[in-house]
């Protein structure tokens, strides 16, 4: 199949460029310079784009689908399905799943559930515990994308505190240590005081004083130091803090680098009082001081990737009191309309997006041919409209059925307290290895995935 993208925008590796590109089968075979265009035979399909930027395809290195689990709450083909409407090619799913992706079997086990469920590209984190060293040492540095380290609160076996674990972890890991920093000592002690102080009542703007900075903090720093010692490739998920930006600011190691959440870059304290325990996640939404001091950390490169950490839960249980309230939300459809938006408000550039969204998720963990518009490469794209609003705003295609922006109907940013009715931007098309997934805003029923594979 030959396919011609006529007369869009190209932004790519710090450029926009007028032109149009030439898929063909799953590859980018072309890209044309509008003062180069040339007619094609009659056996390509043109698709005419004028006034649309073509974006390489998004490579979310952080998604929670849940899947083995129940599946109430999410799986690989219902997330998968909500996240390529928002121009997602690509995902690296987490392990804390029921059972946690632990053992290479339990990975083997999801590579084959998406193959026959996957809407986009895919791989896995093998999930790092205190006795799983030998599968960690053992791991396919071509197939697998990373191990993933708590180094802070989470469930049954993944939470890792032991030195000599940790320290091995670090010293033996043949891929990169993706790390959840929160120093649980800290939390545990906060957590103990407030409920001293308000019991079962604990208000959901106590958050971030529960999993505070320090606790941030004390592990960023922790995992950093043990980066060194070990040379280990390490990617700091989801920093929440200017102190950590800071912190990054001043590295100077290109196999330590970070990640910001686009809730982080969006959401700030003075949004627990509108949206309570619907925007509870770990770690914590800070200060309004912390997110701008994220925005410019993402602006300048200091943090290299920005993620969605997208995490389905079911509303009823985001209503609970905030004890049992579970953390995490459901913005992976939106992660690129959050960062359009913040775009056209002048905070970032179109090629800053794609920079953060796809060029670097692709350096850092060597993906092959994907993350850029390239010849050759493959044609994994997102066409969207920055003048055309999201009309799905009170629809989310994922099985939470919910996120902060539908639950109220409207998206109120915190830098302006402007009430919005929608994004002002919106994903037109997403091609998965040249395959159109998704058609003006609509999945086409087509899909084309394939397993991602890494230069290492």
């Amino acid at each position: 199949m030959r396919l011609l993208l006529k007369n869009g925008t190209v932004v790519n590796e710090g450029s926009c460029l007028k032109g149009s590109l030439l898929i063909e089968d799953e590859f980018i075979q072309e890209i044309i310079p509008e003062s180069s265009f040339r007619e094609f035979s009659q056996d390509t399909e043109v698709l005419d784009i004028t006034g649309l930027y073509i974006l390489p395809g998004v490579i979310d290195c952080h998604v929670h689908f849940r899947q083995p689990g129940d599946g109430k709450k999410g799986t690989i083909e219902s997330e998968s399905r909500a996240v390529v409407l928002g121009g997602v090619t690509s995902f690296m799913d987490m392990p804390n799943t029921t059972p946690a992706t632990t053992t290479k079997e339990l990975l083997r086990e999801k590579f084959n559930i998406a193959k026959d469920s996957s809407y986009a590209n895919y791989s896995f984190y093998l999930g790092a515990s205190k006795d799983n060293i030998e599968e960690i040492k053992s791991l396919d540095k071509r197939n697998v994308c990373g191990v993933k380290l708590f180094m802070g609160a989470s469930t049954g076996n993944m939470m890792v505190e032991d030195e000599k674990a940790l320290e091995d972890i670090f010293k033996f890991s043949p891929l990169p240590v993706a790390v959840h920093c929160e120093d649980n000592s800290i939390i545990a002690k906060n957590l103990q005081e407030y409920k001293e102080k308000y019991g079962d009542d604990i208000p959901s703007w106590c958050h971030p004083l529960i999993r505070s900075r320090e606790a941030c903090l004390n592990s960023t720093k922790k995992a950093v130091d043990l980066a060194k010692r070990f040379n280990t490739q390490l990617h700091i998920l989801h920093i929440t803090t200017k102190e950590e930006a800071e912190l990054f600011a001043k590295n100077d190691s290109p196999r330590i680098t970070g990640e910001c959440c686009a809730n982080y870059l969006w959401f700030c304290s003075d949004d627990y009082g509108r949206l309570g325990n619907l925007i509870k996640a770990n770690p914590a939404i800070k200060e309004r001081e912390d997110m701008n001091s994220l925005r410019e950390a993402v602006k300048r490169g200091v943090l290299k990737t920005v993620g969605s950490d997208h995490a389905p839960h079911l509303l009823k249980d985001k209503k609970l009191n905030y004890l049992n309230a579970p953390s995490g939300i459901p913005n992976g459809e939106y992660t690129l309309l959050m960062m359009l938006t913040l775009a056209k408000e002048g905070l970032f550039s179109l090629n800053d997006v794609a920079q953060r969204l796809s060029h670097s998720p692709a350096d850092i963990y060597k993906v092959e041919k994907r993350g850029y518009i390239r010849e050759g490469y493959f044609a994994d794209l997102a066409i969207v409209n920055i003048d055309k609003p999201f009309e799905g705003i009170k629809n989310p295609a994922s099985k939470a059925l919910w996120s902060p922006f539908s639950e109220k109907g409207v998206v109120l940013h915190s830098d302006t307290d402007k009430e919005l009715a929608t994004f002002p931007a919106s994903v037109e098309y997403t091609f998965v290895n040249g395959c159109m997934t998704v058609k003006k805003g609509e999945l086409t029923g087509e899909r084309k995935p394939l397993p991602l594979t890494f230069d290492r």
